[in-house]
């Protein structure tokens, strides 16, 4: 790969990302766009980054190398219980507000861009110790749809395997015992009752959600924040269609939910904000 990129080209894939999968790359990330890209770049003999695009355009969306470049382009960073307060207040709010008006059905929860599996693995065990700690209030069953648009970490999270770094990362030792096995390995790997919980499917935030179904609660944490100001307002518009009403999204610490009244109320947990659907 060329160590130099015009503005021209730069602005050609920043518009190609965009349009893809929605991130929005800022002014002066061209460090960044080589380091990500050089080695698929390397890997498929692609001399320039004019001459990317122009063969991701060709081989269209859903291709090898474009699924490549997306991954390449995506933060993927996360930990157990993130930030803390949103699985607090699920605990403490969601869950006995919900609990009572399931009856048969169950709790359904969507973890959208969830990574390599922190998020929804977490909101799983808030689940369990709830059901411990007040027996028979929490009578339904839950379910969670963990999307991500990388096949490489949902692969990574469907296995639930996971190095001792990664299990440090936010987990505490009594959680590690309860609910991990150490293997032959050294690494550590998800109670099955817990993975079984969970249906881990490909999505494109930018794609159609009704054939996930109908949610009680959204956590859609920490990926807001690479999108437009109106590919996060659209985004946020048709996760309303599949909330049910009295239903809860969760959004990440540093995103916020603006110009939509009509769909939401703001509800103030101190600490944290999650919004209710109308």
């Amino acid at each position: 790969m060329r160590h130099d990129l015009s503005e021209n080209e730069y602005l050609a894939f920043k518009d190609f990302l965009e349009s893809a999968c929605g991130i929005l790359l800022g002014d002066n990330k061209q460090y960044l766009v080589k380091s990500r890209l050089r080695k698929i770049m390397e890997e498929n003999n692609i001399e320039g980054l004019s001459a990317l695009i122009e063969k991701l355009r060709r081989a269209g969306r859903g291709g090898g190398l474009q699924e490549s470049v997306i991954d390449a382009m995506t933060t993927n960073e996360t930990l157990w219980f993130r930030d803390t307060h949103p699985f607090r207040i699920l605990e403490e709010k969601i869950i006995p507000e919900l609990a009572p008006k399931l009856g048969a059905q169950s709790l359904r929860i969507w973890s959208a861009a969830c990574s390599t599996g922190q998020e929804p693995y977490s909101i799983t065990m808030v689940a369990d110790e709830y059901r411990r700690n007040k027996p028979g209030v929490l009578k339904s069953n839950v379910s969670l749809v963990a999307t991500d648009i990388s096949k490489r970490v949902l692969e990574a999270a469907k296995s639930g395997t996971y190095e001792m770094l990664a299990i440090g990362r936010g987990l505490s030792r009594e959680r590690q015992e309860r609910y991990f096995q150490k293997t032959a390995d050294g690494s550590w790997k998800i109670n099955a009752d817990l993975q079984r919980q969970i249906d881990f499917k490909e999505l494109n935030l930018l794609d159609r959600y009704t054939q996930l179904g109908r949610f009680d609660v959204i956590f859609c944490r920490n990926v807001l924040i690479y999108f437009s100001a109106e590919l996060k307002r659209d985004i946020i518009s048709r996760m309303h269609q599949v909330l049910k009403p009295g239903g809860y999204l969760v959004l990440g610490a540093s995103e916020s939910l603006n110009n939509l009244p009509d769909k939401y109320d703001m509800v103030h947990c101190n600490p944290g904000i999650i919004y209710q659907a109308k």
